[in-house]
């Protein structure tokens, strides 16, 4: 046994109350309550909470700054109790779509990582189904596609007969194949028709991606599912409506599930739109009165689990240019675990247990990490989430992301992550990051996946 860790152990089964958690090499050894077992190297953190590592399973850490941009992502990652990122394939300057292009990811994560890292791969136009095997092989843990295209190179759209083909290539797999869902026409219309009208600011930014673009992307792209028998995911659904589209196909047997981001449940174009503008933009868009209906959607059962969608675009991407021109996307990643739990606590939810639930050990189960990752059990990673609880105002400019900017900037928050173990070693201790880039592993998928193999 190397080391001890004692606090509130929140498991699967409950939280542990005067607990304890044995860590022998990279692995949990053993959990109890009471008196802990005798070792030399015991930390002990109170009353604070001691979460599973936290699996953010929507990044772009690379999205602006190339590969390199793992190092800031993932030191930003461990401040925030995140252990694990699932960073998306779209890239600057190109999506992961071939084996080179995975080769040279991994590289990077070799090089500049300090938190472990899965990834999604994706299919062009370009490349077709060509490499599809190749990247399973090599061991991406899903695929992902846009039905809109924000850039023909980097962000391409991926037509409905290509999806298709995709769909029944990875049916029986246990992929999934996830989509960034808005119809690309009624998005272009409603854009222009706005423009057009003079309207500018975050609230005709939702207007003109209505929610009918959003739910026309989803309900084509389930129907696919439905016909392939394959696992087809909605990357971020911004409204009820479309988890209940997800309950619906999943009523008829369709092997379908949707994803939430965390800020879809903290923010309101009409009630923060006037303070944040630009700095709350993200597609598809933060839709006005909302999050009652999102947290129903939780409470039915509907939803996957929550991610960040952490993107890192400079400040200076949003700045100075109207709604449409400003960049999409907000940095999230030390915000991803404080924000959540905060909105759970604030809706008198079990906000401990819901945060290593959804996002923990769905994460984990979803992206076929549950070996390894997304709970604390005997044998999985000794990866530790350590929750103090509190009132505690974020502050963006202390932010380790190199971005330094946020919408959540100023929120006062009912936890922060006072520490961050990363396989038996502590990686945060609540000021500074104590590991090194290149202590981070590429995770390959290994495990099982959402639903049972068919």
């Amino acid at each position: 046994m190397d080391s001890v860790v004692k606090g509130r152990i929140v498991t699967p089964d409950g939280i542990i109350e005067n607990g304890w958690v044995s860590v022998s090499g990279e692995k949990i050894a053993a959990i109890g309550s009471g008196r802990s077992p005798d070792c030399r190297a015991v930390t002990d953190y109170g009353d604070c909470l001691i979460l599973p590592g936290i699996i953010d399973g929507q990044t772009h850490a690379t999205n602006s700054t190339g590969l390199a941009g793992f190092a800031s992502a993932t030191t930003s990652a461990l401040a925030g109790g995140v252990t694990t990122i699932v960073d998306m394939p779209y890239d600057t300057p190109l999506p992961l779509d071939r084996p080179e292009r995975l080769e040279a990811k991994i590289a990077a994560i070799a090089n500049h990582a300090l938190c472990d890292v899965a990834l999604y791969g994706t299919v062009t136009a370009d490349s077709g189904l060509m490499h599809v095997e190749s990247l399973i092989e090599d061991g991406v843990c899903a695929f992902k596609i846009s039905s809109f295209e924000s850039s023909p190179v980097r962000f391409p759209r991926i037509d409905e007969a290509l999806t298709l083909d995709l769909l029944e290539k990875l049916g029986g797999s246990n992929l999934p194949l996830g989509l960034h869902n808005e119809d690309q026409e009624i998005v272009r219309a409603r854009t222009a028709k706005a423009q057009a009208a003079g309207r500018d600011g975050i609230c005709a930014h939702s207007d003109s991606r209505p929610l009918a673009a959003e739910l026309a992307a989803t309900g084509q792209f389930l129907a696919l599912g439905q016909a392939t028998r394959a696992h087809a995911h909605i990357v971020h659904i911004s409204h009820e409506d479309g988890f209940a589209q997800v309950g619906a196909f999943a009523g008829i047997g369709a092997l379908v599930t949707g994803e939430l981001c965390v800020h879809y449940l903290c923010f309101d174009p009409e009630r923060d739109g006037a303070e944040l503008g630009a700095r709350m933009k993200v597609n598809p868009p933060i839709r006005p009165a909302a999050i009652d209906g999102l947290w129903r959607a939780l409470e039915r059962g509907e939803i996957a689990f929550v991610s960040s969608d952490h993107a890192s675009w400079p400040i200076d991407n949003k700045l100075g240019v109207s709604i449409y021109a400003a960049g999409a996307g907000i940095p999230g990643l030390e915000t991803l675990v404080p924000a959540f739990f905060t909105a759970a606590v604030v809706r008198r939810q079990e906000a401990a247990q819901l945060t290593a639930e959804y996002l923990a050990a769905r994460p984990a189960r979803f992206f076929g990490l549950s070996d390894r990752k997304g709970a604390i059990a005997t044998g999985l990673d000794a990866d530790f989430c350590v929750l103090e609880p509190g009132e505690f105002t974020w502050d963006a400019a202390q932010a380790h992301d190199g971005l330094n900017w946020s919408p959540f900037d100023g929120h006062r928050f009912a936890v922060r992550v006072a520490a961050t173990w990363l396989r038996g070693k502590p990686a945060w201790n609540g000021s500074e990051i104590l590991l090194q880039p290149g202590n981070g592993q590429y995770l390959r998928r290994t495990g099982g996946g959402w639903f049972p193999t068919h």
